[in-house]
Formats: C-alpha cells, sequence, structure tokens
C-alpha cells in the first residue's frame, strides 16, 4: 500500500518534470502535433511511457515492490514496442494499417489465452486494437486523452485489486499518476501532447490489464464490463466510424468529427467538453468496477450502453462536414486555392 503511494507520487513528479524537459528537444526534432490551431511537442508521450516503466521496473528490482509477474512484464515489453511504433509514426507518419497490425501482434503475444480461450483471445486481441487506436483518435482534443487515460487506469486497476493482481493495479496506479503529471501540461492550452507514442501505448496497457483482470469470466458480462471502463473510447470510435461511412468519406482519414469536435460545435469551451466527457468516463468506469466486483447485476451494463448510444445518434446530428453540394463555376480569374484544416 505504502509502495503504491510513494511510486504513484513520484511517477507524477517525474513525469511532469521530464515532460517540460522534452518539449525543448522536441520542437528542435520538429516532433511536433500539427492537427492543433498552433504546434504543439509530442513530448509527454515519451514522458509517460519512460516514467511508467522506469518506476514499475526500478520498484521490483530494488526490493520494494513484489516481483514483476509473468503477465506484467510482459505486458511492460508489449506497451513499449507499441510506444515505439507509435513513435516511428509521429516521425515518419505510416500509413494507418501499420500501426494496427503492429498493434495487433503485440496484443497477441500477451492475451491469456489458458484462461480466455482461443475463440476469447482473438477477441480480445481484436478489442485491444480498438481501444489503443481510440486512445489515438481522443488525442486531438487539449486534455482528453490524459484525463480519460487517468480515469480509466483507476477502473482497470480497482478490478486488478479485487481479484488481488498487485502487479497489474500497481502498474495502472503508475500509469494514472504518470497521466496526471502529464496533464500538468496539456490542460488548456496545451504545452505538450501525448502523440501517437503516448495514446497508442496507454491505450494498449489499459486494455490488457483489462483483459487479465477479467480473464476466465463470462464472456458477454465480461463484454459489459469492458465496454463500462472505456465507454467514451468506444463511443467515439462509433460515431466517427459511422458518421464517416454515412458521409462517404474514407473511414481512415482524420477530421473534425470526433465528440469533442461536436461539444464543441454546440458552444462547449474546450475545458468544458473535457470535463463533461470525463465526468462520462469516470461514470462508465465507476459501473464497470461496480459490476467486475459483482454489486451490481448486468442491467447497469446495459444502462451504460444505452446511454453512449443515444450520445452518439444525438451528436451524430451535429453538423461537421461541409455541403456536398453541386459546384458552381467560378471564374479562373477570381478563383483563389482553399485550405481547410482539419481538428
Amino acid at each position: 500500500m505504502l509502495y503504491g503511494i510513494a511510486a504513484a507520487a513520484t511517477a507524477l513528479l517525474l513525469t511532469a518534470l521530464l515532460a517540460a524537459l522534452l518539449r525543448t528537444p522536441a520542437r528542435r526534432l520538429r516532433l511536433l502535433d500539427r492537427r492543433r490551431q498552433r504546434e504543439v511537442p509530442l513530448s509527454g508521450g515519451v514522458a509517460v511511457v519512460l516514467v511508467t516503466g522506469l518506476v514499475v521496473g526500478a520498484g521490483s528490482r530494488a526490493g520494494v515492490a513484489p516481483p514483476l509477474e509473468d503477465g506484467v512484464r510482459d505486458l511492460l515489453v508489449a506497451g513499449g514496442v507499441v510506444a515505439l511504433l507509435g513513435l516511428v509514426d509521429d516521425v515518419w507518419r505510416l500509413r494507418r494499417w501499420v500501426p494496427a497490425v503492429g498493434t495487433a501482434v503485440a496484443a497477441a503475444c500477451v492475451v491469456p489465452y489458458g484462461e480466455t480461450g482461443v475463440g476469447g483471445g482473438l477477441l480480445a486481441v481484436g478489442w485491444v486494437v480498438w481501444v489503443t487506436l481510440g486512445f489515438r483518435g481522443l488525442d486531438h482534443a487539449d486534455g482528453l486523452a490524459g484525463g480519460v487515460g487517468m480515469v480509466t487506469a483507476f477502473g482497470v486497476g480497482a478490478c486488478a485489486a479485487i481479484e488481488v493482481m498487485e502487479g497489474i493495479a500497481v502498474l495502472m496506479s503508475v500509469l494514472a499518476a504518470a497521466l496526471t503529471g502529464f496533464l500538468m501540461h496539456n490542460w488548456h492550452p496545451a504545452r505538450t501532447a501525448l502523440g501517437a507514442c503516448g495514446s497508442m501505448s496507454a491505450g494498449f496497457v489499459l486494455a490488457a490489464g483489462a483483459v487479465y483482470a477479467r480473464a476466465g469470466q463470462g464472456l458477454g458480462e465480461s463484454a459489459g464490463v469492458l465496454f463500462a471502463l472505456t465507454a467514451v473510447v468506444g463511443a467515439d470510435v462509433v460515431l466517427v466510424l459511422v458518421a464517416r461511412r454515412l458521409d462517404g468519406r474514407p473511414v481512415l482519414r482524420g477530421g473534425p468529427d470526433h465528440l469533442a469536435h461536436r461539444l464543441r460545435r454546440l458552444g462547449l469551451t474546450v475545458p468544458g467538453a473535457i470535463l463533461l466527457l470525463g465526468a462520462g468516463a469516470s461514470a462508465g468506469a465507476f459501473v464497470g468496477v461496480l459490476a467486475h466486483a459483482g454489486w451490481v447485476g448486468t442491467d447497469a451494463l446495459w444502462w451504460v450502453a444505452g446511454v453512449a448510444l443515444a450520445v452518439v445518434l444525438a451528436l451524430s446530428r451535429v453538423r461537421v462536414y461541409g455541403s456536398r453540394g453541386p459546384r458552381r463555376s467560378v471564374s479562373p480569374q477570381v478563383s483563389a486555392p482553399l485550405r481547410v484544416r482539419s481538428g
């Protein structure tokens, strides 16, 4: 207990410090997020990944924490591989399918097939990829990926603690603290961002950790608990995919059509939209933990799914795409190139 508190405090302070120190090198290397209205250094993700691995590994090696279980060690290694893949994507902008395939391979190496079975394990791999890429999509707005990730880490950590999975619980508490330290620099207006390196790694570790906590339990109820723990991520992905498909747009091409974008269109401020989505993530995670512990029935999980669906349907009516009507002819003498910035 005391080690968990000390580890979390250390992770928070180290991440806040390292994220600040890495901002200048990130600018010089042009490692920048250009999706926002201003260029933001992608130093936060590197700080979160390094500090999380360092604190969890150092505590075990020094003997002040329990030895790393095989699952936790594998999860750290696989999360590091996903982080490296994300960093390469931040630098060279890989094709969209490359991070998805790399994440699937990493997930396939850590899923506990002995407890899930082959069929359940393959479903778990798909879900880990879904959540990982969903967290990457949340990094478009100041404070969103870090805030939702922090809440989700607390939820997954609580589920692991209920199952007496001490290693997973410590890992989640350290990750939550690291994301909190990162939020000190990512709250609006952000001075650093996670990038694919940090958002994909955090999403991967959270999703895979949740799979470990639910492994060996009923498939239907586990699906409900896992969705509740990541309700905002799931709702955002569904909204984006359905909206782009219905509008005839490529589903893998970015655009200003996420939950936060639509809330901003309704008149909310950036902090207001993030706080509202954070509250939704907290409510979903709370219900997921209660259902995992058996303190509420599956009806509560259906309520989470129903509310998420209602939010998706309501926000899908918010107009975010430009008109696709017929173009009017324009005289060449007065025509000019038009640039559109996606959110």
